[in-house]
C-alpha cells in the first residue's frame, strides 16, 4: 500500500478527510517527508501501519492481512548489503527463506523472481534508510523504468539508486539532496549491471 492510498483509506474509515500533516504526525515524521514519499510512490511498512492504527484508533492491518492472503517465500541474503552511499561489496552469499505477503510486493507475479537484501548508507533517505530490508524483483531484460529504484553493480560495487535512461546515457539519482546525480554514458554503460528493481521496502523498527 502506498502513502496516498493510506491517506484515502484513513479518510474513508474516519468519515472525514485527513491531510499530509496529520499522517506525518501519526508516523512521527515531517510533512515534507510524507510529501516526498508520496511523490516517490513509497510503500507503507507493517510497522508504520501499526503506528497509524494506534494514532487514529483504526484497525487497518486486519483488512490488509487475512486468512486468504497469499504468501510467497523469497531468499533473504542476510549478509548482502547494497549501498545507498558510496558502494558496498557483497560479503557472503548465505541466505534463508522468508515468508512474505504478496500484497507487500508492488506488481507481484508468480512468474517473477524475488529476493531480499539489506540497505546500507543514507543517500536514498528518507525513502530508504540504513538497515532497511529491500525486496528486489530480479531484472529480466526489461527496459529501465524512469525514476524507479534499482539495485545494480558498477565497477564491482553494489548500489541502490533511482535510474533514468536517455538515449546513450543512464542518470543515477539519490533521494537525499546532499548527494549529487551522476551520469554514465558511452562505453561505460557496459560496466553497469542491473540486478533488479526495488519493489518493497521493509523499514527497520525504531
Amino acid at each position: 500500500m502506498k502513502l496516498e492510498e493510506l491517506i484515502n483509506l484513513i479518510s474513508e474509515r474516519n468519515g472525514q478527510a485527513i491531510n499530509q500533516s496529520m499522517l506525518a504526525e501519526s508516523l512521527g515524521i515531517t510533512r515534507q517527508t510524507v510529501s516526498n514519499r508520496i511523490k516517490n510512490e513509497s510503500e507503507v511498512t507493517v510497522s508504520e501501519l501499526k503506528r497509524v492504527e494506534e494514532f487514529f484508533k483504526l484497525n487497518i492491518l486486519a483488512t490488509q492481512t487475512n486468512d486468504t492472503q497469499e504468501i510467497t517465500y523469497i531468499d533473504y541474503y542476510t549478509d548482502v548489503f547494497a549501498s545507498c552511499g558510496n558502494g558496498s561489496i557483497i560479503f557472503s552469499s548465505e541466505k534463508t527463506k522468508l515468508p512474505i505477503s504478496t500484497s507487500m510486493i508492488n506488481g507481484y507475479s508468480k512468474n517473477k523472481l524475488y529476493s531480499m537484501i539489506n540497505a546500507s548508507g543514507n543517500s536514498m533517505s528518507p525513502t530508504i534508510d540504513n538497515g532497511d530490508k529491500l525486496i528486489v524483483e530480479h531484472w529480466n531484460g526489461n527496459q529501465i523504468q524512469d525514476n524507479k529504484i534499482y539495485v545494480f553493480c558498477y565497477n564491482n560495487e553494489f548500489f541502490v539508486k533511482r535510474l533514468s535512461k536517455n538515449l546513450d546515457e543512464i542518470i543515477i539519482k539519490s533521494d537525499n539532496p546532499e548527494y549529487r546525480s551522476r551520469t554514465i554514458s558511452g562505453k561505460s554503460i557496459i560496466d553497469l549491471t542491473l540486478i533488479g528493481k526495488i519493489v518493497a521496502t521493509i523499514k527497520q523498527l525504531d
